[in-house]
């Protein structure tokens, strides 16, 4: 069944999601806003590709396979698993569930920054990559992993290092900040550059990296000293949807400090910033 949901206002958006009775929606804590009394809400250290923590064939210690005591502790270790990634990844160690009873409810959730969401639709065929943090809320069909962008590419690519995978059938919603746009790298030669921060989301099959801006000579120096990007560019090739944001939240965090006269980044920023987190 497909989650009906609308995304709401602008410059700060919000989505919100009807329910069918039984059907059920999840989202990371904290980014629920409000339901309607018939909806329960429950929170789980387990995602859903877990099932919750319950199992498939009737309930924890039911028929079939994953039942008995050897059921339970596999599945007392995939949720430990689950929460250490997210752990590892700085992401919320719970998600909440949400389920219409007795009729149809209504609930809404939001992101963190002013930006937009994005509803996207899985089909089974294809998973999505987003930024940390990115993720708001999903149909409980739609699993929640995190990506580890192995090597050199996620050392040198800040925000790239960790990724939130969504794989499974059902809407998944995310939110990022300032405005969107859709590209495709096919349509600009198969390869585009862009800041790490701007990076919201991009479909499988899209290869995602980081290189140097500019060689080590004196332009290189320059670019990384003086243009605001630091040393590394992120990489976006292939054929596939890629989502970027205007607004990264690096720049929102410095002009913010800025506004309340904490200005970090010195007179050069870049390499000599004095930004100590």
């Amino acid at each position: 069944m497909t989650l009906q949901q609308e995304i709401v206002g602008s410059a700060m958006q919000m989505a919100v999601v009807n329910l069918s009775p039984g059907q059920t929606v999840y989202c990371e804590a904290g980014k629920f806003l409000f339901k309607t009394t018939n909806v329960t809400m429950e929170t789980r250290l387990s995602g859903p590709s877990n099932n919750g923590g319950r199992s498939q064939n009737g309930g924890a210690g039911g028929g079939g396979g994953n039942g008995g005591m050897g059921g339970m502790l596999r599945q007392a270790m995939g949720t430990a698993m689950q929460v250490g990634q997210r752990m590892l990844a700085g992401e919320s160690l719970a998600f909440q569930y949400f389920s219409a009873q007795g009729g149809q409810g209504t609930v809404g959730f939001a992101g963190v920054l002013p930006g937009e969401m994005r509803a996207l639709e899985l089909d089974g065929t294809r998973a999505w990559f987003a930024e940390k943090d990115a993720f708001v809320a999903a149909e409980s069909t739609v699993d929640f992993g995190i990506a580890f962008q192995g090597g050199r590419t996620g050392m040198s690519g800040g925000e790239g290092f960790i990724l939130e995978k969504f794989t499974g059938y059902g809407t998944v919603i995310i939110a990022g900040a300032g405005n969107f746009i859709d590209l495709d790298p096919a349509d600009f030669g198969g390869r585009i550059e862009v800041d790490t921060g701007c990076v919201v989301a991009f479909e499988e099959g899209i290869q995602y990296g980081v290189q140097r801006v500019g060689g080590l000579n004196r332009q290189g120096v320059m670019n990384a000293v003086f243009g605001g990007e630091g040393l590394s560019l992120a990489t976006l090739e292939g054929n596939g949807r890629v989502i970027l944001q205007s607004l990264t939240i690096e720049s929102l965090a410095n002009a913010l400090k800025k506004a309340q006269g904490g200005d970090k980044q010195g007179p050069t920023g870049g390499l000599f910033s004095t930004h100590t987190g």
